[in-house]
């Protein structure tokens, strides 16, 4: 087998061990340069093999891992944060999805007198501050990812009544909102049973992606923010569209 084609099997048996590596892990572990290592990347990902992000990849069918997507786009993340805060009435109760942009979202609310219902334990520690009321709804936390999952968390849910919900996505297209893992789809879908009103946070990288769950139809959902401009997207449900952060 040519040396080339050698390299670029080892790194996909590396991203399917690890489920994701930023490009400076794969030029490590591989023993050559980032260079060689974006070159690769954009051959394999023109033949579909796997997907890039800013700074790395992961395997199609496998989630990025959290380290990955903490990284990822995080001024317009905040972007989309700081109009988020315009739909959040002092006194409400909230729901924040996981996610890192619903991380960037409690990193701006901490402090407020506002009530929260976190689905993840990062978004839980950021919001414990001042006035905010932080509560955790129980349940399976997911190894690497943090979210919580599982019957105790849908239970605990199902006593919540909150003004908003603030959806995080995997993935998102023309058909909906989907996930990685059926366990965040159903707790997601519980989420949104339980508010008022559900808003989607998610930047383009999301945009004309699929993941195995689904969780909603856009038209299920009250407001997208988001930094995409798409005509398609406008056609199913109301945008608010942000620029990145400066």
């Amino acid at each position: 087998m040519p040396l080339a084609q050698l390299r670029r099997q080892n790194l996909l048996d590396l991203l399917r061990r690890h489920g994701g590596l930023s490009t400076q892990e794969l030029a490590h572990r591989l023993g050559v340069s980032p260079a060689t290592v974006r070159r690769d990347l954009a051959l394999l990902a023109r033949l579909g093999l796997l997907h890039r992000d800013h700074g790395g990849a992961y395997l199609p069918e496998t989630e990025p891992p959290y380290a990955l997507k903490v990284r990822q786009n995080p001024r317009v993340k905040e972007a989309i944060a700081r109009r988020a805060l315009a739909e959040v009435a002092e006194g409400s109760t909230l729901i924040l999805d996981s996610g890192t942009t619903t991380l960037a979202l409690a990193r701006l609310l901490a402090g407020r007198r506002v009530r929260v219902v976190a689905l993840d334990v990062p978004i839980a520690q950021a919001l414990a501050q001042g006035e905010t009321e932080v509560w955790l709804p129980g349940g399976r936390v997911r190894n690497g990812f943090y979210s919580l999952v599982g019957p105790w968390a849908e239970e605990a849910l199902g006593g919540v009544r909150a003004d908003v919900f603030f959806l995080g996505a995997d993935a998102f297209d023309a058909d909906g909102v989907t996930n990685h893992t059926f366990e965040e789809a159903a707790v997601k879908r519980k989420a949104m049973a339980v508010s008022r009103r559900t808003v989607l946070l998610a930047d383009r990288s999301k945009w004309g992606r699929k993941a195995p769950a689904f969780v909603t139809p856009l038209g299920a959902i009250d407001l997208v923010i988001t930094d995409l401009e798409d005509p398609t997207l406008r056609s199913l449900a109301k945008v608010e569209v942000v620029h990145e952060s400066l």
